[in-house]
Order: structure tokens, then sequence, then C-alpha cells
């Protein structure tokens, strides 16, 4: 996992980064990257690119294949070496903490946003490494529309592709959606806010109808954009005093998707049923629908009845340039389940620049490696 990476980042130089590269890019085109392209892209005597491909695999961030010749390939480790390095030449993060979520397609961990002004108080914020690829990538393109008919690819790409349709999407949305702030992306990689309070899966509501009322409020906006989550569920869902927050959207689709009436009542019906189930709340599943549906149908409406009558009348899907104004709510108290404290270990970074020679990625790098450990003190609500 990540950790690999963050233990022998300190050690990596220009050169090393500029390596992992020539092998990121050699991938789009070969399964193993001959020695012979690495040597045309990074220009290195063969010697001198040997000892350092040696390293790498030693360090378990590429590894080497001999048959029917000798190739290379990054693993993860090497990607999250690429993607944690462009973050620190950004700026876009200072350090790197513990591990706070991982899934099967993903590994989530906690780090530090660097203040504006100097003056300024550091900002938590997550890095989402996006992780495809990890198991079968012939499974992974079988249900990912993004990857469309592609016959030569690799994990790289399907994480690649699935961060950037993520950040791509999150930024459309936020703030018209209830949903944690994008910061940076960079390969399979997305820099963004923490989510605010704990999952609802494993959090006891006070009050569940609120709640209710509060997600199905976010589905309806979503939809009202062109856009439906696709894997909406109370796993995806952060609740909290303030609100709610949807996450997880690379697999978003949009309604003129061939299935997406079916996969809309697939999401609305995952709410509900966690509701009905913890909560013994019961909304039909039809009228919720309808319910979140009928924006879509008043904008419809306004355009025909604007159209007829030759002024410009007032449109209620939104134009992507605006935001809508954000209602206040009450606040109402929530009793968390599972949630201890935990220590912050942050691993500080910073970031050396260096001259890039006929490269289709970023080439970044990094000189220094410091660690420091702080504490956050975390309590029940």
């Amino acid at each position: 996992m990540i950790d690999e990476a963050l233990r022998v980042f300190k050690e990596l130089d220009s050169k090393d980064f500029r390596i992992l590269t020539g092998i990121e890019t050699g991938m789009k085109h070969f399964e193993w990257v001959p020695m012979e392209e690495l040597n045309k892209y990074t220009r290195m005597p063969f010697e001198k690119l040997e000892y350092r491909l040696k390293k790498l695999v030693r360090n378990k961030l590429v590894v080497r294949n001999t048959q029917p010749y000798e190739g290379f390939q990054i693993y993860f480790e090497g990607y999250d070496a690429l993607a944690l390095n462009a973050f620190v030449k950004r700026k876009s993060i200072s350090a790197i903490g513990d591990e706070v979520g991982v899934g099967k397609e993903s590994v989530i961990y906690e780090a530090i946003l660097p203040p504006e002004l100097a003056i300024g108080e550091p900002v938590p914020v997550v890095i989402k490494f996006h992780r495809e690829g990890r198991t079968s990538f012939k499974q992974i393109k079988r249900v990912r529309e993004h990857l469309g008919e592609r016959e030569h690819f690799s994990w790289i790409y399907a994480a690649r592709l699935a961060a950037q349709r993520e950040y791509n999407i999150m930024t459309i949305l936020y703030p018209r959606v209830s949903i944690p702030k994008p910061f940076d992306h960079n390969r399979h990689a997305i820099v963004m806010e923490l989510a605010k309070g704990s999952l609802l899966s494993k959090t006891k509501l006070i009050d569940p109808g609120w709640y209710l009322d509060e997600i199905l409020k976010q589905a309806k906006i979503t939809y009202s954009l062109g856009v439906i989550h696709a894997d909406l569920s109370e796993y995806n869902i952060f609740v909290s005093e303030d609100g709610v927050q949807l996450i997880d959207w690379p697999q978003y689709i949009t309604p003129e998707h061939p299935h997406a009436d079916e996969i809309l009542e697939r999401d609305v019906s995952n709410v509900l049923t966690h509701f009905f189930r913890k909560y013994g709340i019961k909304r039909e599943l039809d009228e919720t629908i309808r319910e979140i549906k009928s924006e879509v149908g008043k904008s419809l409406e306004g355009k025909k009845e604007s159209a007829e009558s030759g002024d410009g009348g007032t449109v209620e899907k939104l134009d992507f340039e605006e935001a809508p104004e954000e209602e206040d709510f009450e606040e109402d108290i929530i009793q968390e389940e599972d949630f201890e404290a935990e220590k912050f270990e942050a691993e500080i970074f910073e970031a050396e620049e260096f001259e890039a020679e006929e490269i289709e990625t970023e080439d970044l790098k990094k000189q220094d490696f410091e660690k420091t450990v702080s504490k956050k003190e975390t309590s029940d609500k």
C-alpha cells in the first residue's frame, strides 16, 4: 500500500522520478516497458539506468519482467509516489497522516493543506487514491462506462480515468450539492475536504426523518443538474449536526443513460431501505422518485412557457456558472457509533523542481522529507 511509497519517498531524487514517469508514459504503449524505451526517455546511460531500476525494484515501486524481453511496470506504490510529488510541488499538501478509509477501489489518507497566508491555519484534508485496477482490470472494464472500448489498457489508466472523472464531476457539483470540496487532482489521486461527521452506516441518528429528507433533497438537486450518483447507499453518505454530504462519485451517470431510471431507482431504494430497516421509517419508492424528478419537469415547463411568451423565463435547472443560495437548517444532535479518538502522524514533504525534457506527464520530485507528529483529538457528538 501507500505506506511503502512513504517509506522510500525520502530516498527518491529527480532521476528516480524521471524513470517512474518514463515507465508510466511507456505503459500507454507497452505491457512491459522495454529498457531501450526507458533509455530514450530518460537519456541515462544504460549502466546508471540499470542501477536505479534495481533500487526501484528493491523498494517495490517497480516490477521487472524478463520474458520474452526485459521490461518494467510500476506498482501502485510507484504511482502513489508520483502523485504525492505532484501535490507537494503544487503546494496542495504539506503533510500526510494516517489511513482513514479503505475499500475495494480506493484508499484514503489524512493530509494537511498549507494555509494561503503565512498567518493562516493549515487545513485538514484527505487524499483519495483510486485503486480501480488493483484486482482485475477486465472486471473493472466491464462495469466502468468511461473506459469505453479500449482494448490495450492497464490498471494505471483505469485508476487515473476514475480519479479524473470523479474530480471533474465534483468541481461541477460543488457547492450546489453537499459534497466535500475538491482541491486538486493528479493521476489517480484527489485532494479534497475532509467529510463532515461520520458514515451513515455507522451512526445512530436522533432525528432520522430529518436526515432522510436532507439526503433526498441532495439527490433531487443532483438530478436537477443532470447527474445521478449511481452508487448511493448508507456507505457513501456522511452525516453531521450540519446536515449530510454525499461522497464517491466516479460511477455517476446522466439521465440520458439507457438505464438511468433503473439506476436512480436503485440509489433511492438503497437509502429508503436503510432508514426502514434501522428506524422503521417508510416512504413510497415511486412517489419519492417522482419528487426527485419534479424539478426537471418544472424546468421543461418553464422553457416551454418562455418559448411561447418570447421572454427569458426562469429555468430551474442550474447554470454551472452560478451557485444557488444555501438554506439554513436547524442543527440536530446525532449519536455516533464506533467513533474512537485517533493519533495523527504526519509525514512532512518538501518538493524540488527539475527541468522537464519531452515529458507527456508531469515530472516531479522531492528533495527533503521530515517527519513530525501532531495529535488530533476527536470527541463523540
